[in-house]
């Protein structure tokens, strides 16, 4: 399972505004969208998840439900994120399909050494500067909060980059060895930040493979 360098999370003012971002941000190319909703009725976001698996089923884009994991099962979504307050990732895993991802959020090197004895698929670590989309953030990392981190970490799962991450932090945060990016606000601006995201997040790809195939 390879996981795409670049997450979209969804944001807008309505539940609707989160499906028409979904759709621009795949029309754009994204290869990975977040659907991230608070505080409604289950019943309302298993609605807006069907309708955000009917967007990103038509792209072939892959959606990851925050939080929900039976929502993310019942609609066969691609996985679930969850948040260090939510279901622990062991416990999500025994209900969801064996081909569904998880991802969970780290803030610190314990945070993540604990994520990956729960084996999820990829790690949201961050924040890397201040946010204001999310409430009750935690400390924020920087450069040398993620050099530090994965320094001293040394494993194969994949450590995305989340919070406040903006096009020109991009080529600093992967030579901390950061495998890919989570991004919200930037994009939501300008969907079209999406080809530049990607195109800064694969020359790095190929300069690791120029360099490992010689």
């Amino acid at each position: 399972m390879i996981i795409p360098k670049l997450h979209y999370i969804s944001q807008g003012s309505s539940p609707k505004m989160h499906l028409e971002n979904i759709q621009k941000a795949c029309t754009s190319g994204a290869e990975l969208v977040q659907l991230r909703l608070k505080n409604l009725s289950e019943k309302k976001i298993l609605k807006l998840t069907e309708e955000a698996r009917e967007i990103t089923s038509h792209f072939q884009t892959r959606l990851i439900i925050n939080d929900y994991y039976k929502i993310a099962k019942k609609v066969k979504a691609d996985g679930v994120h969850l948040g260090k307050t939510d279901t622990c990732p062991t416990i999500a895993r025994k209900d969801l399909y064996t081909w569904q991802i998880i991802g969970g959020t780290a803030n610190t090197l314990k945070d993540c050494e604990t994520l990956i004895e729960k084996e999820v698929d990829y790690i949201g670590l961050g924040p890397f500067r201040y946010t204001i989309t999310k409430d009750n953030l935690s400390p924020v990392l920087g450069l040398n909060g993620y050099t530090e981190i994965i320094g001293a970490l040394k494993t194969k799962t994949p450590i995305i980059g989340i919070g406040g991450i903006t096009v020109p932090d991009v080529t600093d945060i992967l030579k901390t060895g950061i495998s890919g990016i989570a991004v919200s606000g930037e994009i939501t601006k300008d969907f079209n930040t999406i080809k530049t995201f990607n195109q800064l997040l694969n020359a790095s790809s190929t300069e690791e493979q120029r360099y490992t195939f010689k």
